[in-house]
């Protein structure tokens, strides 16, 4: 059996001190294509900031991992959950790709892994993400995993210039186990033969 971690394209792993290239790649890249903007940070700073985030354990469900190449053992991208609440059952993900590593079909696995695992090991019942409106490559991807548009919040933030909408969307654990399937060992949430 192969690692649960380990898909036809993508490996998620826990982030490794020597990974502060990628991500200061990844901020590069989230500024030149709008999605965010923020004051340079050193390379001093991304190498902390990569050895902090190696040592540390995860804040209950709220945890952060590198999207691998498969074939390449390069990192693509990183994929998380955070603002998790088990008693409600939902959490909230994000993901970024490099620019070079966009529409491989990385993504998606990556974020097809952590639902699942949230999903089905975890037992939550709702995944939410934040997407600018403008972001419509973004928008197309949770479309195509199955989340659905459940609000937007106007001028909800402010970068390079401007205010910009935040789309609200959601994804159900049923609704995610009718589109995935769960794989081997796992049954749909909240049926009588799921995790315990």
């Amino acid at each position: 059996m192969t690692s649960f971690w380990t898909g036809e394209r993508v490996r998620l792993r826990g982030v490794e001190p020597d990974d502060w290239p990628a991500f200061m790649r990844f901020a590069e890249d989230e500024e030149r294509h709008g999605d965010l903007l923020r004051p340079p940070r050193s390379a001093e700073a991304f190498r902390l900031w990569a050895k902090e985030q190696a040592s540390a354990g995860t804040d209950g469900d709220s945890f952060r991992m590198v999207i691998e190449a498969v074939d390449t053992g390069e990192a693509v991208g990183a994929v998380g959950s955070n603002h998790a609440d088990p008693s409600a059952g939902r959490f909230e993900y994000g993901v970024t790709m490099g620019a070079g590593q966009r529409r491989k079909g990385y993504a998606s696995e990556a974020v097809v892994m952590l639902l699942r695992f949230m999903f089905a090991e975890r037992r939550y019942h709702k995944c939410e993400a934040r997407v600018f409106a403008h972001n419509e490559a973004s928008l197309t991807l949770h479309r195509r995993l199955g989340f659905v548009e459940e609000g937007r919040l106007r001028d909800h933030v402010f970068f390079a210039g401007r205010h910009h909408d935040v789309v609200l969307m959601g994804i159900l654990a049923n609704e995610f186990a009718g589109r995935h399937p769960m794989g081997e060992g796992f049954s749909r949430p909240g049926s009588p033969s799921g995790p315990v």
